[in-house]
């Protein structure tokens, strides 16, 4: 636990990329096997194992400390975050140096895992017992652990690049052996350095590549900063949930770019893919299509957070896998081939293209399609096919230079999205909540809401938008206009007006608005008008395509 929580803080410290990568390998190289596991599993972003609640961790300090609840609450409110605030209100430890011998693997397996399922009271005897045994420093990290929240300042890329370096192997090598799950003990751990581990793993996919967005999108100037637009593909920015198909052996495998296997989600996808050749990788997009239509995002993403598909959620919700890049043939790793290449054999191996729905033609039929490339003389006959994007259930233009190889992350400059401008409606701020980190104290948070029958109902969340200034002033405002307080979060007087912007908006049973929008932001504050200006719920909903 001593030399993770070195680790943490060292990686805290500093910005430098070399650092940073040096801080990893340095851990990788001195942890045992079984440590450095776990820690991998955390660094990489896997998914972490709640023990305990904030709530819980909250009314325990109050009562190590004795301070009342409040206290503790207005402790947080000035700090930020919790995992310090309570490292730093409880009583210093009894015996810190207790806790060296505590490895990594014994803590995140009997001190945390092993306290899921336990009742409150065995919970707490075994939190307040650790606090007795941890310095501060190690206690903000155990509180991270302990609650499933520790996120550090790296990124899968950086943790390759450090364990390419202690393996002596090449970085996209160890960036592939660490798609999936990874290792889960010291064995695992072990054949993930070794000459020769593991790399040829049947049913892992391929690190993703992912496109950067245009920083600037009229037109002139994407012809100005792009170039000939002979040399580009364009291709529909489909609104699905990005994947890779994996055909090896007799293996069947699909994988998420969150890199979880969603075969038992997808099942029919995963039948689609028995009929390819073996040694085949397709990377693409999951749709969701009934009577030849897209259906709404949030009808495949509610499919998608099902462990298992039922035979009644096949029926609702319909899919398809459509193909737009070839990452594996035969067996062979095709990524260094430029994509000119790799969409001329993707072409071979999969149906025609997946254009029913965008013509209004026959109900889709079959599971597997190629995406169908978007044909323009210039990039003024592209956007004007991008100006038809919403209308076509479609998010926009994907730009991929035909010479450009499959890259490993967002490596800019090859693949770009050209997307449709967002949706926009004015909004209340209601309620506000303060922020963490850097913006600990301050209001940062925002819920806002809409006119409906007279009254403000909220729509919406956004985090993001403002300037650090505007925030200071929005947060004395908030101040001043609180009407209600309820523990972080001040119900106020409506009197701040946010244009807000978002990708989409579809109805929803989970709101009690009926309507969710897809990923809110605010981009301006609209000084210029009052609440009664902004828009209504009617408004709104109205921006529903017809279909959902």
């Amino acid at each position: 636990m001593k030399a993770f929580t070195d680790l943490y803080w060292r990686l805290d410290g500093t910005t430098s990329t070399t650092e940073k990568v040096a801080a990893l390998r340095d851990y990788f190289a001195a942890a045992p096997h079984a440590d450095a596991a776990c820690a991998l599993g955390v660094l990489s972003g896997g998914r972490q194992v709640r023990a305990v609640s904030t709530g819980q961790l909250r009314e325990w300090a109050a009562e190590a400390t004795g301070f009342p609840g409040w206290l503790v609450e207005e402790c947080y409110a000035h700090v930020g975050d919790l995992a310090e605030t309570l490292a730093l209100v409880l009583p210093e430890p009894a015996a810190p140096e207790a806790a060296a011998d505590l490895g990594l693997a014994e803590v995140m397996q009997t001190t945390i895992r092993g306290l899921r399922g336990s009742d409150d009271a065995h919970k707490r005897q075994v939190v307040t017992a650790v606090w007795k045994r941890l310095e501060p420093r190690e206690r903000i990290v155990w509180h991270k652990l302990l609650t499933g929240g520790l996120r550090v300042g790296v990124s899968r890329t950086l943790v390759a690049r450090a364990l390419a370096d202690l393996a002596g192997i090449d970085q996209a090598e160890m960036a592939h052996r660490l798609m999936g799950a990874p290792p889960a003990d010291a064995a695992g751990f072990a054949r993930l350095l070794a000459a020769g581990a593991d790399a040829a793993d049947s049913r892992r996919p391929y690190p993703f590549f992912l496109a950067s967005a245009l920083d600037r999108t009229a037109v002139e100037h994407v012809a100005e900063d792009l170039g000939d637009v002979s040399a580009w593909q364009a291709e529909w920015k489909w609104d699905g949930m990005r994947a890779q198909l994996v055909r090896r052996g007799v293996d069947v495998t699909l994988w998420s770019r969150g890199e979880e296997l969603v075969n038992d989600a997808f099942p029919e996808i995963v039948a689609a893919g028995r009929p390819l050749p073996s040694g085949t990788v397709l990377d693409g997009e999951l749709l969701a299509v009934r009577d030849g239509r897209l259906l709404p995002f949030a009808m495949l993403s509610k499919r998608a957070s099902r462990k298992q598909a039922t035979k009644k959620v096949l029926g609702e919700v319909p899919c398809v896998f459509v193909a737009y890049d070839l990452l594996e043939h035969g067996g062979t790793d095709l990524r260094e081939r430029p994509l000119a290449d790799r969409r001329r054999l993707l072409g071979s191996l999969v149906g025609g293209p997946f254009t029913d729905f965008l013509h209004g033609g026959s109900a889709t039929t079959g599971r597997l399609f190629l995406s169908p490339v978007v044909r323009a003389g210039s990039w003024a006959d592209l956007s004007a096919h991008r100006a038809e994007s919403r209308g076509r259930g479609v998010e926009g233009l994907m730009l991929k230079r035909l010479a450009s190889p499959y890259a490993v992350g967002r490596s800019r400059g090859d693949w770009w999205k050209w997307k449709v401008e967002p949706l926009e409606i004015d909004a209340v701020i209601l309620y506000a909540q303060a922020g963490h980190g850097r913006r600990a104290g301050l209001h940062s948070d925002y819920t806002l809401g809409l006119w409906h029958e007279g009254a403000l109902v909220t729509v919406a969340k956004a985090y993001s938008g403002l300037t650090d200034a505007e925030i200071v002033e929005v947060d004395r405002i908030v101040r001043a206009t609180t009407l209600e307080r309820h523990g972080p979060v001040r119900i106020c007087r409506p009197t701040l007006v946010m244009q807000l912007a978002f990708e989409g908006v579809s109805l929803s049973t989970r709101h009690k608005s009926g309507v969710a929008v897809r990923f809110p932001r605010i981009v301006r504050w609209r000084r210029d008008k009052e609440p009664a200006d902004a828009g209504t719920l009617a408004d709104l909903k109205r921006m529903i395509p017809a279909d959902g």
